[in-house]
């Protein structure tokens, strides 16, 4: 059978690929080493977190899975920066791992248009035209496509490390792709080397947890999706192992717990960095700077007394515990040593040993923003085969990877995702504009218009986006432009209904607020810091039938309007380069004067935009002046013949 998209790969790229694809109406097929694995979490059980949490949402807003599959899944939720401005507060929730790998293969297997099949992909096969045509597994089956996209993770010549040990794999338990690293090179593509890793799991029932500090999950009701579930689906019961206080009335969750490394657990760092793969040259690949392990934060950071861990459970029923924050591949018996240093874990003991992984990776500028690689078309990578970390990039780039495969076999122009639009454009932009030295992570400080690009608004901004591609249905898509006529209609309201000071004041003063003034409005009072929309309705001048969403609307937009303007003039300041493109054609040599690390730079990334071109690293302003004026000239050559015709 011919397939019109092939998705390589089940991981959380794979998955929102492969959904993506055949819910737009395309014959797709998802390959994978092992069915059992589908959606595998092999290192944190958790999903979101500042601007990963964004991601989640806005994935959600777009059609795309995983925040249901979060939401039905998940062990604890929370709310982080509560105590920071809306741009940087984000949800995280720790998932139980094998109920969200058996939900999503579920979804996966109900879905229209889409086969599952195990293979071990080694080989892409290209058409006479360029455009790829299908792959090729081990065992010399050969699946026929129009598209296809490579969501590998880590298995690209994979190769674990332990301490002195070593040895070829994906993952634990999973082989290594090395043939389709190979395929890949000898088609003409540059590959370079990653690290990442892991840290041990621990036994729950070896833990001291009155030694802890008690981490439990939201006392009010949290989703990622903006599509509640009307009823909570239901758990098995939490493992009895498990301090149980802290539970939530609204659901069913089970507490983390913090704890921390000590003077002592970092002299059996020290003393074994001999042995250490991270600096006696075993491991080769770039690490994550933002997320490194135990060993690299005592070297990095040897002046701090305590680096905090958290013991996160994997699941309602396991004995499985993570210990965040404990990345390492450090030898067993040093493993071993370092987490029994810690008084909790005393006697503790290990059920799998945490690891290093190398892998290969293709350096992003070889792709477009839409994920389509630029030396084949109709070839499309996603995930950290593109250099990122995190499962919430991966599903993210899946998505977008899915719906521009999807497209691009139909014949319709391919979805770009701008900056101020949303942190799934950040990302991308910054994969096709920035030389990667380390693993890519998604953070709030990489996007300039952050305020614009809240979790609470992302359903505002991408639902209307989902919907235009066919991820989003008629009802659902209804339900967001309901809640986005309502907002300025009630802001309308709030600035046109004057207080009547002398009834509040009293109240306001002995709960320490300063009194109102004569001809106060709703809104001048909803501006003020104390003040919430919730505490405007008990008072009886807010809106009773106005959604709990659109009020969160109203309260950011009226505390933050300033601000939120001021983004907003940036972006449009921003759009004519945005919008200008730069063709094909378009000659960098050309450019007189053009500096020749930024005529390099240009040449490498090839931008699509003259924004992107202001991004790329190695490229000044002085450059961007030139370019600009040498466009406007190509253009008006490439016009004059055309001119001179129709004359």
């Amino acid at each position: 059978m011919t397939y019109d998209v092939i998705v390589v790969g089940a991981g959380h790229a794979g998955c929102e690929a492969a959904l993506a694809s055949a819910r737009m109406g395309c014959a797709t097929l998802l390959l994978t080493m092992d069915l059992n694995n589908v959606a595998l979490m092999p290192c944190n059980p958790s999903v979101g977190g500042p601007a990963k949490g964004h991601l989640v949402r806005e994935i959600d807003a777009l059609g795309g899975e995983m925040g249901r599959n979060t939401d039905e899944t998940f062990i604890q939720i929370r709310m982080l920066n509560t105590g920071k401005g809306p741009a940087v507060q984000a949800l995280r929730a720790q998932a139980d791992k094998k109920l969200y790998g058996l939900r999503m293969k579920r979804v996966l297997e109900e879905q229209e248009n889409l086969d599952l099949a195990e293979a071990l992909v080694e080989k892409l096969e290209i058409g006479a035209v360029g455009h790829p045509i299908g792959v090729v597994s081990d065992t010399e089956q050969r699946f026929q496509a129009k598209a296809v996209i490579l969501t590998t993770g880590t298995s690209l010549n994979g190769r674990i490390i332990v301490g002195e040990e070593s040895f070829a794999g994906g993952r634990s338990g999973e082989k290594a792709a090395c043939g389709l690293s190979e395929s890949l090179r000898q088609l003409g593509f540059e590959l370079g080397r990653l690290k990442t890793g892991t840290p041990p799991r621990l036994d729950a029932r070896t833990i001291d947890y009155y030694k802890t500090t008690i981490q439990p999950g939201s006392a009010v009701p949290l989703y990622f999706s903006f599509g509640k579930p009307s009823l909570d689906p239901e758990f098995p019961e939490p493992n009895p192992v498990y301090p149980q206080n802290g539970q939530t009335p609204w659901r069913q969750q089970i507490p983390c717990y913090l704890i921390s490394t000590n003077e002592r657990t970092h002299e059996i760092i020290r003393s074994n960095f001999h042995r250490t793969p991270l600096f006696n040259g075993t491991i080769e690949g770039t690490g994550p700077r933002y997320c490194p392990s135990i060993e690299d934060k005592i070297y990095k950071f040897a002046d701090k007394p305590s680096h905090q861990f958290f013991l996160e459970p994997e699941g309602w029923e396991t004995n499985e515990v993570y210990l965040q924050g404990a990345n390492t591949s450090l030898p067993k018996d040093v493993q071993l040593d370092m987490v029994r240093s810690i008084p909790a874990l005393a006697d503790v003991e290990i059920i799998r040993w945490g690891y290093a992984i190398e892998y290969d990776y293709a350096p992003p500028w070889q792709i477009l923003c839409t994920l389509e690689t630029k030396r084949i078309p109709g070839l499309f990578f996603a995930g950290q085969i593109n250099g990122t970390t995190g499962y919430e990039e991966a599903a993210g780039q899946g998505l977008v990877a899915g719906i521009n495969a999807a497209l691009k076999v139909k014949g319709i122009p391919p979805l770009i995702f701008r900056r101020d639009q949303g942190y799934i454009g950040v990302m991308l932009d910054d994969l096709v504009t920035k030389e990667l030295t380390e693993p890519y992570r998604l953070l709030t400080s990489r996007a300039e218009y952050r305020l614009l690009l809240r979790h609470d608004n992302a359903d505002l901004r991408l639902t209307p986006v989902g919907y235009e591609v066919g991820l989003i249905d008629q009802e659902r898509y209804e339900s967001v432009e309901a809640k986005r006529r309502e907002i300025p209609l009630e802001i309308k309201r709030l600035s046109k209904k004057v207080l009547v000071a002398d009834k509040i004041n009293d109240s306001l003063v002995n709960s320490g607020s300063a009194p109102l003034g004569r001809n106060t409005t709703a809104l001048e009072f909803l501006r003020r810091p104390e003040t919430s929309y919730e505490l405007m309705k008990d008072m009886g001048f807010g809106n009773p039938g106005l959604s709990s969403d659109a009020a969160v609307q109203v309260e950011i937009e009226t505390k933050y309007g300033g601000y939120i303007e001021k983004q907003e003039l940036a972006v449009k300041r921003m759009k004519k380069l945005e919008e200008k493109r730069i063709p094909g054609w378009f000659e960098y040599d050309g450019v007189t004067g053009l500096r020749y690390e930024a005529c390099f730079k240009l040449k490498q990334f090839h931008p699509q935009t003259l924004g992107q071109a202001s991004r790329i690293d190695g490229v000044t302003p002085a450059d961007m002046a030139l370019l600009m004026v040498h466009l406007e000239r190509a253009h008006g050559k490439r016009q004059a013949p055309d001119r001179a015709l129709a004359g």
